[in-house]
């Protein structure tokens, strides 16, 4: 690769977002759209789209549908990404919102997208050390995994990846994240319900949060990330505990935000700011996502000021 990149994004499972305008929606009638956008996404591609804003050469890797694949191609043009993705034959499945503004309310309609094969995630798995090969430093793992692969494939894909002495970034969710963990991702970002999950008990206060947390960091996690909407999110280093919340904004759209946040998390890391930092950085890449229709990020600068909206606190749990 010409500039190397040492961010390398992994999405088995993209998907085209597409939003739907409709004001007062009413289902089993005529809706007449006002406006509508159509957005390549999945969570590494947005991850990756967002590190390219703040200047980082990245690679993405993955599975794409041949059949409907130009939104993809015209984006990682347009955000200079080098493009590894293995294309397979049918479509990159379709995520459709249908955004009534009057009646404040979003309805999700989600196609069904590719059944993948093995000699699909072999090419993958390829790609995927080919990329380590030529500089890829830290490797993010994101999102579903697409019909007929194995809820171990994350896993694998760490064991890799640790064993050249790689940094791993997971979010993921259900079983697959479940596996994952077993081999010791350096990041873990699941939202409160995901990690309640994965330990099998409800999470009823910030204490129950953090402790959990440090049991995950004791398997050999470096950094766990609790997001937790509304409520913030809750970082967890060896050095601290830390809940970052900002006041309430103007949601526009929640494409992408926890994804903004993976990348704040990433893109902090290799500024070196400790994880107080890092955690206000970080929920202000979210905060500039929420304000936006679509997965995209404002300005820089305006990311900058979303910082001085972000509360940080230390947790004595």
């Amino acid at each position: 690769m010409s500039a190397g990149a040492s961010i390398v994004t992994v999405t088995l499972n993209p998907s085209i977002d597409q939003t739907a305008s409709i004001p007062n929606f009413t289902a089993g009638e005529v809706n007449r759209v006002a406006w509508e956008q159509s957005d390549a996404g999945g969570k590494g591609v947005n991850v990756a789209s967002f590190l390219a804003d703040f200047g980082h050469p990245v690679a993405v890797t993955g599975l794409l549908g041949a059949a409907n694949q130009e939104l993809f191609v015209r984006l990682f043009a347009e955000k200079g990404l080098i493009d590894r993705f293995v294309r397979v034959p049918g479509h990159t499945r379709v995520n459709v919102k249908v955004v009534d503004e009057v009646g404040h309310r979003v309805t999700d309609i989600n196609f069904p997208g590719i059944t993948t094969h093995g000699e699909d995630l072999g090419a993958v798995s390829a790609a995927i050390d080919t990329l380590s090969d030529e500089g890829g430093e830290i490797f993010v793992l994101s999102g579903s995994l697409p019909a007929g692969a194995s809820p171990s494939i994350y896993r694998e894909f760490v064991t890799r990846l640790k064993a050249r002495g790689r940094s791993v970034v997971l979010d993921t969710s259900g079983e697959a994240f479940a596996q994952a963990i077993e081999a010791a991702p350096d990041v873990i970002k699941p939202n409160i319900d995901e990690l309640a999950e994965l330990v099998g008990h409800h999470l009823e206060d910030e204490t129950a949060i953090v402790t959990a947390a440090r049991a995950l960091r004791q398997r050999g996690i470096h950094l766990v990330v609790v997001s937790m909407g509304s409520r913030g999110a809750i970082f967890v280093s060896a050095d601290a505990a830390v809940h970052a919340a900002a006041a309430p904004v103007s949601i526009k759209s929640t494409v992408g935000a926890g994804d903004a946040m993976v990348a704040g998390i990433i893109h902090s890391t290799l500024q070196h700011l400790g994880v107080e930092e890092c955690a206000r950085l970080a929920t202000a890449f979210s905060l500039g996502a929420l304000g936006e229709i679509g997965p995209r990020l404002p300005p820089r600068d305006v990311i900058e000021a979303f910082t001085y909206q972000v509360t940080t606190r230390l947790i004595a749990a």
